[in-house]
């Protein structure tokens, strides 16, 4: 048994994968299990943020670990990989608000959305680094084709037009999902599946809720979203278990920052323009340093860059949008919402 535990297994012993697995295991079960056992609570701002706090410095807790046990190279490598994909996941977090606002989950049932939508977001990232980690091992020239993909999409966030907030119910996708999947018009409480009868026989059978639908939304757009940042992570370091760890405990305070990000979402105008230049880069330094060898740019670098287009992104955002009034809370009930804009008028 003892020997199992040393062999290696992508790259690392099996054990520190076992124990890590263990450790997210035992976080999940003390946020969900503990925390929120009250399935009707609200998660407020200021809950939001402590949680954030909480996660992110488990994660430099844990990076450290990574910098002394396997060396400074690969601590400076999974922080750096942290930030990146905490930092792409922002633009993730306005999309489900969107996806949540459109679709009219209240607050205190878009909990349940995100916990399951964090759980199954935890395996696709695992099978499409384990699928990343096996391309790039196997062929070089993978990396390079990572740069370009991402310049392109840093290229098209930075000069695409802003789409329509408003038009989730008229989105494709949905109109297909509605017209061949049975999903009830109202919500039931937070349950994702409910027994009613069949308008035609009159039989009691299975349908889907909005919540559900709201669950293969955000599923869909986690895919999307990990379209971009997996072959990001992989332009910092090809080691799997740094590429996978900082992924992971990017993933699990995304929930914990989605309250609080929700909450501001006007207030960060110019954020994607941080995040289209932060592809950018990350793609021209596999270019670079990788594809070209014209210069070794080490991980310290692309973590100071990062920091600074990312908070120069939320900065200026918050300074062009100071003064203006609070926007309406997400998932708010369209009653509510029509109450709090005849209030400002």
């Amino acid at each position: 048994m003892v020997d199992f535990l040393y062999i290696e297994w992508l790259g690392k012993p099996v054990w520190m994968w076992l124990g890590f697995h263990a450790l997210i295991l035992g976080l999940l079960a003390f946020d969900l299990g503990l925390l929120h056992r009250d399935k009707n609570h609200e998660i407020g701002v200021k809950e939001s943020l402590g949680l954030t706090a909480f996660y992110l410095t488990l994660g430099l807790i844990f990076g450290a670990w990574v910098w002394w046990y396997i060396g400074p190279r690969a601590g400076q490598e999974y922080v750096a990989g942290l930030v990146i994909e905490k930092s792409l996941s922002m633009d993730n977090v306005f999309v489900i608000a969107v996806i949540l606002s459109a679709l009219g989950i209240p607050r205190s049932a878009q909990h349940r959305v995100l916990v399951w939508g964090i759980l199954a977001a935890i395996l696709l990232r695992g099978l499409m680094i384990g699928l990343g980690a096996a391309l790039v091992h196997q062929a070089a020239w993978v990396l390079s084709l990572f740069a370009a993909f991402l310049i392109y999409a840093g290229l098209k966030m930075l000069f695409s037009k802003e789409e329509d907030e408003g038009d989730v119910q008229d989105n494709a996708a949905v109109i297909w999902l509605r017209k061949r999947l049975r999903i009830t018009p109202e919500l039931h409480g937070q349950r994702f599946v409910v027994r009613q009868p069949h308008p035609q026989t009159g039989r009691p059978v299975l349908w889907l809720t909005p919540l559900a639908l709201a669950l293969v939304l955000v599923n869909g757009a986690d895919v999307i979203f990990a379209v971009d940042s997996v072959p990001a992570i992989f332009a910092i370091t090809t080691d799997t278990f740094v590429v996978y760890t900082s992924n992971i405990f990017a993933i699990l305070g995304l929930r914990a920052l989605y309250f609080a990000l929700a909450a501001m979402v006007e207030r960060f105008t110019y954020l994607k323009t941080a995040l289209a230049f932060i592809l950018i880069f990350i793609g021209a330094k596999i270019v670079v340093a990788d594809t070209f060898e014209l210069a070794h740019i080490p991980p310290w670098v692309s973590l100071v860059v990062t920091l600074v287009l990312l908070f120069s992104g939320i900065a200026y955002s918050l300074w062009r949008t100071r003064g203006e009034a609070k926007p309406e809370a997400i998932g708010a009930e369209p009653i509510e919402r029509e109450a709090q804009m005849r209030g400002r008028a």
